[in-house]
């Protein structure tokens, strides 16, 4: 669609999302701004595909697959802000706006997917003389386009691509639904505490945010909330073993048909839903099920083989987890007369079990850790792995006043990222934590366009005496979601569908993320993050061996419990029968049965909140996590060889994995940067399971 500039800038300026600009205009985007704008942009590049498609028949990398990827670069940077935004401050007008253009997006991509012009012209260009020409990045790009028009079933008949469609954009309704359902739940429980003894055991660190959130309500006393920081304060130290059941039972059946909102915001038919349309969605395209329709995308080969990698490593854990819990039940019996110990108590004798233990209490921990000293620490590290300069820009418009903003410049000056900050839990803000691609680098007409990331956490937030305070383990999340920032930021590929983390086999994204973790246990990486929030005083050898003695406390049921997780996950999709339904608890009951050691009460319904395989990328994917972890622990273990800074080895892992995006295949990747393909020993090491 062509207008004259003086028009097109005006109509932009009404509307901030037309802007085409890499750094949203976050103050400028109303709700009502969202569905024209997307409209708009659809249908611009549909125009551009057919415009294209009809202006010859001899298809190259220059006339087609380029504008293409402009236009839908341009589509990307408007969708970004507001999914973003519809995560972070979440209002019931973006939430309607956000729904209104789901059904738009998925019929788009269904349509592009569908195009057989479209794919013909793909065709041509794979089997043309010029192709060998192209560059592995682009080779790459139309490889992936091939294996993708199939998957979204370019050769099904008309009906097939009709019903197709039709489920597709039912996904993403339903998707959206069920992450509603545990925001809302979420959000709609809170405990207002009027007697401080009824708050026995909180640290002052809880105790002040309690008081900060009843303050926020005009209430006088402490409130208690589904907010991951107060639920995990009270998990872990409220002495009131009732008050401990209250909150697990109000948080474990969020969105459920059990517990203090039974029915509310109930996902148990969008579960179902859910599943049943994945399962239809495989068989329409030949697979015997979602997990093998999952795996099209992936490095693991075949749904036995994942299944092989969990039970193997449940296996090899099992034992240990076993003996965690019975030296966690005589604990709690020994040193305080509980015989029955239930899942609301596991958190709380834990923590006593660790202090007495290694002397080693959490909230001695995190004075070292304030934000003010982690976040620059963590820079530091990443400097020193790979000579970048991170420094934080002012002034950049962005969705709340506790977000910053920060750019990456390597060695040579060269502007390689930007990224926002958001780190603390607020009402009508997701939980969790998260990376988020908010643009993509490519290059246009000699052009650079910088990738933008958003890292989202929900860390306790400042009160007005004392800076944000971190666990060890929100330090180990920052550094997570980080390094998904740099795999984003830090990518050398100059085209868009496999630049940073585009293209990328899921079981191998996580990669980078998990081994970022690594540096939070060395102690010359802790000395760059930590100090004392009051004096500054590095953190003192004797602490920082207690959390070593520590770190692998409970590893085995730590272990079992992702493994449930991803047996599960796997299971419910790879076993779907249409004729029995989910079967979500059975399955899950007999993967309990299988792996689990620890067996929570009956009103538990962990499933309906569980949002990365039901609203986000995991489904038939969790599994990941430990596929990865197996990969970053031995990438890991050629810097404990050579040295945890060894910026030789630092530059060596930039240059194979984080620049290269997906532009090769993961274990390809790997194997260059290790020298051979990945072994499980040092996962097992760093968790203190025997091999």
């Amino acid at each position: 669609m062509l207008q004259n500039t003086a028009t097109d800038k005006e109509h932009t300026m009404t509307n901030p999302l037309l802007s085409n600009s890499t750094l949203p205009l976050f103050s400028r985007i109303k709700p009502e701004h969202i569905e024209p704008a997307i409209t708009e942009l659809l249908d611009e590049a549909r125009s551009v595909v057919d415009q294209h498609l009809q202006a010859t028949t001899h298809y190259t990398w220059e006339n087609l697959i380029e504008p293409l990827e402009n236009a839908e670069d341009r589509l990307n940077k408007a969708w970004s802000p507001v999914s973003h935004m519809n995560s972070v401050v979440n209002t019931d007008a973006l939430r309607e706006a956000y729904n209104a253009c789901l059904p738009k997006l998925s019929a788009y991509s269904t349509e592009m997917g569908q195009n057989e012009k479209l794919f013909n012209a793909y065709q041509v260009i794979a089997k043309s003389d010029e192709f060998a020409a192209l560059d592995i990045a682009q080779q790459k790009i139309i490889h992936n386009a091939l294996r993708d028009f199939k998957l979204s079933g370019v050769d099904l008949d008309s009906e097939k691509k009709q019903r197709y469609k039709e489920i597709s954009q039912e996904l993403s309704r339903l998707a959206s639904n069920f992450e509603e359902n545990v925001l809302d739940a979420t959000n709609a429980w809170s405990k207002h505490i009027r007697d401080e003894q009824d708050l026995a055991g909180l640290p002052d660190s809880a105790m002040a945010q309690a008081k900060q959130t009843a303050e926020s309500q005009n209430l006088e006393g402490w409130v208690i909330t589904l907010q991951f920081p107060s639920y995990n304060a009270v998990m872990t130290y409220a002495d009131d073993r009732e008050l401990r059941r209250e909150h697990y039972e109000a948080f474990s059946t969020r969105a459920s048909d059990q517990g203090p909102q039974a029915g509310q915001w109930d996902n148990s038919l969008v579960m179902e839903q859910i599943l049943a349309l994945r399962h239809e969605k495989a068989q329409l395209l030949d697979f015997n099920n979602y997990a093998e329709l999952s795996l099209a995308t992936k490095m693991a080969k075949s749904p036995d083989e994942v299944m092989h990698f969990l039970e193997d490593l449940a296996d090899r854990s099992w034992r240990q987890a076993r003996k965690d819990l019975v030296e966690l039940r005589e604990f709690a019996e020994q040193h305080h007369g509980i015989k029955d110990l239930q899942s609301w108590d596991f958190g709380y004798f834990s923590e006593k079990m660790r202090q007495h233990y290694y002397q080693l209490s959490q909230e001695e921990v995190k004075a070292y850790f304030p934000i003010t000293r982690v976040l620059p620490g963590l820079f530091a590290v990443v400097e020193k792995l790979y000579g970048l300069q991170i420094s934080e820009i002012t002034g950049v418009d962005t969705w709340h006043p506790d977000v910053q903003f920060f750019q990456i410049q390597d060695d040579v000056g060269q502007l390689r990222g930007q990224f926002y900050v958001d780190l603390y839990a607020r009402a009508k803000k997701r939980g969790g934590a998260w990376m988020d691609d908010c643009a993509g680098r490519k290059k246009t007409d000699g052009h650079i366009q910088t990738p933008v990331a958003y890292l989202t956490c929900n860390f306790t937030p400042p009160t007005a005496d004392v800076p944000a305070l971190l666990t060890h383990d929100d330090v180990i999340t920052l550094f997570h979601e980080f390094g998904h920032g740099l795999h984003h930021m830090l990518t050398q590929v100059d085209h868009l569908g496999v630049s940073g983390i585009n293209g990328v086999e899921w079981d191998a994204v996580e990669l980078p993320s998990q081994f970022m973790e690594n540096w939070c246990w060395e102690q010359e990486a802790l000395a760059l993050i930590s100090g004392h929030y009051q004096t500054g005083e590095p953190l003192p050898d004797a602490l920082f061996n207690k959390m070593l003695a520590a770190k692998n406390f409970q590893a085995g049921m730590v272990m079992l419990r992702q493994l449930e997780f991803s047996l599960f996950d796997f299971r419910i999709h790879k076993d779907y029968d249409p004729e029995k339904g989910g079967r979500i608890y059975e399955i899950l009951e007999q993967v309990r049965d299988q792996v689990a050691v620890i067996k929570p009460p009956k009103f538990n319904r962990f499933p309906h909140g569980f949002s990365h395989i039901f609203a986000g990328g995991y489904a038939a994917g969790y599994y990941s996590y430990k596929w990865a972890e197996v990969l970053s622990s031995d990438a890991f273990s050629l810097f404990e060889e050579n040295g945890i800074f060894d910026q030789k080895t630092g530059k060596a892992f930039l240059a194979n994995v984080l620049e290269q995006g997906g532009s090769q295949d993961a274990m390809d990747l790997f194997i260059k940067f290790r020298g051979r393909k990945p072994a499980i020993d040092a996962l097992l090491r760093h968790n203190g399971i025997a091999a």
